[in-house]
């Protein structure tokens, strides 16, 4: 497998296709790109996950990056978000985080993050692109860039959180929830426990230490949930939130032991966004920002509210820079990734926890109740490997063949919108395959509109 160089930044298994010399050049690139025609030194923030490799890795980007006379912030380890904050509040001229997000440990790479304290969008990234692909240029010896360590900004995102309008700090500290937190062992257990002690909740850590080796494999989906919801049921606890290794999605764990579903996260945060707007008196119209491939329980539950909602393609950025144009109160994926404005333009689990903690507490009733209040909506994904042709050309035949039975979105691939489910299928920026999720009232006629789609895309042209 190549090195992964997408608009979430690039990814590698290190070793492999992730090097001291790729991370030199790629950070060097970034210096360059960061720093103004004026040739004044720029500042960048950077910050780590907490995997095992994070160490090395960035002690390699920092050099290469104040060789091009960059200033370096840099927090530790910290959350992606945390990262992102920082970048926006000091006004730096971009940041990195160092991370593969929820890829198994023998990955590492690097986020890339604009002086908006958004992720490089898609010129962005072309550009950056370009610029290490080119020689690198360093500046002089007398001209190098110095570090300072800034500590404070994991406190400064548990207080930006503390002091969000939407939350009643002391009534969830009246309510003392009982809280497993699943960090897996990444920069999350810097700063889940001390977010939810500071909400008053009784925490019960598990992979809290952060000794950069994950326990288990790291993406929070369902099969990779056993030991969190296994200690929900046997600490009696009120709910399990679990965070990916930089800390940008977010799932719950409900008090019987099962899985809120990450596509919930996002929905119950646009519920409970909107719901306090409303019953603030707040004038709209409001508009909600998400993905494609997003539960349509967000359309159901704005409809509420007489909200708008607005889809982009996937990915974070995509996501931000419409929520920006369009001025919109909530958003975020359905990977488990909460976007907040009022604290920053970016996925946030920190954000997340202090949203749905506070919707519970509002509900007064357990989390497996409040899930049923929600509308109930099903998804299941799978993959189609193209054996013939082009993974582009097999979405044309589906687009030929289904383009007619319902109303058709091109903007990221195929997406096909029925009247009770819909089915979007995108191309793999890395392997000939094609990926399918496709939602429905029920987990069976989700699962039967994947296999139907993926018998169609591998069968012949």
């Amino acid at each position: 497998m190549s090195l992964m160089v997408s608009i979430s930044g690039i990814r590698g298994i290190v070793g492999e296709t992730l090097t001291p010399e790729v991370a030199t050049r790629y950070a060097a690139a970034f210096g360059r790109y960061c720093t103004p025609a004026s040739g004044q030194a720029p500042t960048i923030v950077v910050g780590r996950d907490g995997r095992a490799t994070g160490g090395i890795f960035t002690d390699i980007i920092i050099g290469a990056l104040r060789a091009t006379g960059a200033r370096i912030v840099s927090l530790g380890i910290s959350p992606t978000p945390t990262v992102q904050l920082a970048v926006e509040h000091i006004g730096a001229a971009g940041g990195i985080s160092v991370t593969a997000s929820h890829n198994p440990m023998q990955w590492n790479g690097m986020k890339f993050i604009a002086a908006t304290g958004m992720f490089l969008d898609g010129e962005e990234n072309e550009r950056l692109w370009a610029l290490a692909g080119e020689t690198a240029s360093y500046v002089p010896w007398d001209r190098l860039g110095g570090v300072s360590v800034e500590t404070e900004w994991l406190q400064r995102h548990i207080d930006q959180v503390l002091s969000l309008p939407y939350l009643d700090v002391p009534s969830l500290r009246r309510r003392r929830l009982r809280v497993v937190a699943d960090c897996i062992n990444a920069a999350g257990g810097l700063i889940v426990p001390p977010l939810l002690n500071a909400l008053g909740c009784e925490v019960i850590p598990l992979n809290c230490e952060v000794g950069g080796v994950f326990r288990r494999t790291p993406e929070p989906i369902p099969e990779n949930l056993g030991e969190a919801a296994a200690a929900v049921s046997a600490e009696g606890a009120d709910l399990g939130v679990v965070v990916d290794p930089d800390v940008d999605r977010l799932v719950l764990i409900t008090e019987k032991g099962t899985p809120f579903g990450e596509e919930y996260t996002v929905a119950s945060s646009v519920r409970f966004i909107l719901g306090k707007l409303a019953a603030a008196g707040t004038p709209g119209p409001f508009r909600v920002v998400v993905n494609l491939s997003t539960t349509r329980a967000v359309e159901e539950i704005s409809r509420q509210f007489d909200a708008t909602v607005v889809r982009t393609p996937v990915g974070e950025i995509n996501v931000a820079k419409k929520m920006k144009e369009c001025g919109a109160v909530v958003g975020g994926e359905g990977s488990g990734g909460v976007i907040l404005p009022d604290v920053h333009l970016g996925r946030d689990a920190i954000v997340g926890i202090g949203l749905l903690l506070q919707f519970l507490v509002d509900s007064d009733m357990p989390l497996s109740r409040l899930k049923e209040t929600l509308p109930q909506f099903s998804i299941a994904k799978g993959k189609s490997q193209i054996l013939s042709g082009s993974p582009d050309a097999a979405l044309q035949r589906i687009l030929d063949r289904h383009g007619s039975g319902g109303r058709v979105t091109t903007a990221d691939g195929v997406k096909i919108d029925f009247e009770d489910s819909w089915v979007h299928l995108r191309r793999s920026n890395t392997e000939p395959i094609v990926r399918i999720i496709a939602e429905a009232r029920t987990m069976q006629e989700a699962e039967a509109i994947v296999r139907q789609y993926t018998a169609e895309l591998s069968g012949p042209a």
